[in-house]
């Protein structure tokens, strides 16, 4: 991505929202961006694995994990998976794992922090609905930018 969230938000203010929850970067991408798929889940894993496994190339996978810090939601297998179906990034509210692994995958990956217990294998949770967090309604379809300034959301592509 040439583009800067900040330059984005200088020229489109009025189309965009800004993310107001803080990321880490844990991928070796620091800057990505792409139209956004969404899964919903509570310390449980298996939806967001099938959404990376299906989700179309390019796209940003945002998980909404109810900001639990109690376990993972992504470790390196499924930061793979992200790698081999050529995601631009995965965007989590919640925990991953594996974070020197997660470091050389060329990916973007932010989370709101890490813990080394995996989650749950109940395949509990929603596939492709309108999810909230961070004072953002992410909307699948809508397109999300992210870099280290922050993330934001607007409903076309920028």
């Amino acid at each position: 991505m040439n583009m800067k969230t900040a330059d984005l938000c200088d020229e489109f203010k009025s189309e965009l929202t800004v993310c107001q929850l803080e990321f880490k970067s844990y991928g070796k991408r620091k800057r990505f961006f792409g139209k956004i798929s969404t899964v919903k889940v509570f310390e449980d894993n298996v939806l967001v694995k099938k959404a990376l496994e299906t989700i179309p190339e390019g796209n940003v996978l945002i998980v909404d994990g109810g900001g639990s810090k109690r376990c993972a939601l992504l470790g390196d297998q499924l930061g793979e998976i992200a790698v081999r179906r050529k995601l631009a990034g995965v965007i989590i509210n919640g925990c991953i794992r594996d974070t020197a692994e997660l470091a050389g995958l060329d990916v973007g990956i932010f989370a709101i922090g890490s813990n080394p217990l995996r989650s749950e294998k109940k395949g509990k949770g929603d596939q492709e609905i309108t999810v909230t967090f961070g004072g953002i309604t992410w909307n699948p379809g809508d397109y999300v930018y992210a870099d280290e300034d922050g993330v934001i959301v607007s409903p076309r592509a920028l």
